[in-house]
């Protein structure tokens, strides 16, 4: 075995499997420890036998070398407080997290019940956050952003390049790992609670509230696990924050369900929320606008403000201003990639987060 570059919270290495074949594994120290170069690693290759994008790799299990060495668990030592994540799987780990009654934040969080009206993104697909990062940013430079990575897909935040990079370049002040998900600098119970947590424990100006890489879908409108975007938006509504939705949008997507407006962003706010957002799109008065925008707006008010108002729930979309918005994302650090098509692919993909982003910021408010 032989360590690679790779980025903050795992190690990537090669590993020769019997029979010569080499390939790239990733482990996660909080689980694993830390692999050295020549050690034997116990491999899961399911996702790389597979054949799959995102997440098809080998995942290093175990150490067993260390273990002989060290005559038990080869992970990190114990934490003060008793969450474990990744529950009743043998990758199971104990860990600190905010609303633990160990943690020095618990009796904050044991009295918080208002987000004050804080901004919360709420979105389905991982890549839309650094585009919803540079809308903020773009528009409110000084804003404190924290992530919420929710457990729908992958459960590891560190997996998520894009997160560690725009944490190490304090683009994003915090990354708060919840429910299942786990190793995020800080850790909570529910999506609840780390939306308290990040408004009254890291300060935060605005939420933005995403499952992790590696998204599962059907092919069926119910079938898709980006859906849980849903218990964000109630999550965040029921606390008292202002929810903003980002629009999932294509123009590059070759698949009719998914060009324009998204059949998922339909599914997810115009059947599926049982309360209000925030739908920014393109303003009108935009020198971009065209009649791809303008459709996507009709897609809007029918598939989503129309369906959702028979079910007593008012949506509500807002026309935001473009200017500066692409340039943003052209000067954004990471690499922007969604279902593997770039910006200057898609560039409706990316355009819909960052409006969602600036229309965040905009409702910013600062004691």
């Amino acid at each position: 075995m032989t360590n690679l570059p790779a980025w903050s919270g795992v190690v990537r290495c090669e590993v020769e499997l019997e029979g010569g074949e080499r390939v790239q594994a990733l482990a996660y120290p909080e689980l694993t420890g830390a692999p050295s170069p020549g050690e034997a690693v116990l491999l899961n290759t399911n996702a790389l036998r597979r054949g799959l994008g995102t997440g098809g790799q080998a995942f290093v299990v175990a150490r067993p070398d260390a273990v002989a060495t060290t005559g038990g668990s080869a992970a990190q030592p114990d934490p003060a407080g008793h969450m474990v994540k990744a529950r009743y799987t043998p990758m199971q780990t104990v860990l600190d997290a905010i609303d633990d009654p160990a943690s020095p934040h618990h009796a904050q969080l044991q009295d918080a019940e208002d987000l004050g009206g804080m901004p919360v993104v709420v979105t389905d697909l991982h890549s839309a956050l650094p585009a919803v990062v540079a809308g903020i940013r773009e528009t409110d430079p000084d804003a404190r952003i924290v992530h919420v990575h929710t457990d729908a897909a992958a459960l590891p935040a560190a997996f998520s390049r894009t997160a560690a990079e725009l944490r190490e370049r304090e683009l994003v002040q915090g990354v708060i790992s919840c429910g299942q998900a786990f190793g995020g600098e800080h850790e909570a119970v529910t999506v609840h609670s780390a939306l308290l947590g990040a408004r009254h424990v890291l300060d935060a100006d605005v939420v933005i509230a995403v499952q992790g890489p590696g998204t599962l879908g059907s092919g069926t409108p119910w079938g898709f696990s980006g859906l849980q975007l849903v218990e964000s938006l109630h999550a965040a509504h029921v606390l008292g924050g202002t929810v903003v939705a980002a629009l999932r949008v294509s123009e590059g997507d070759a698949r009719e369900r998914h060009h324009g407006l998204s059949h998922h962003a339909s599914t997810t706010l115009g059947r599926a929320a049982l309360a209000p957002a925030l739908l920014p799109l393109l303003s009108p008065t935009n020198a971009d606008y065209s009649a791809f925008h303008a459709s996507v707006a009709e897609q809007v008010d029918s598939m989503i403000i129309d369906r959702a108002r028979k079910r007593g729930v008012e949506h509500r979309s807002v026309e935001v201003p473009g200017d500066g918005l692409r340039a943003a994302l052209e000067r954004m650090p990471v690499r922007l990639s969604t279902m593997g098509r770039s910006l200057d692919e898609d560039p409706a993909a990316f355009l819909f987060g960052a409006l969602a982003g600036r229309a965040a910021a905009q409702r910013i408010t600062r004691g």
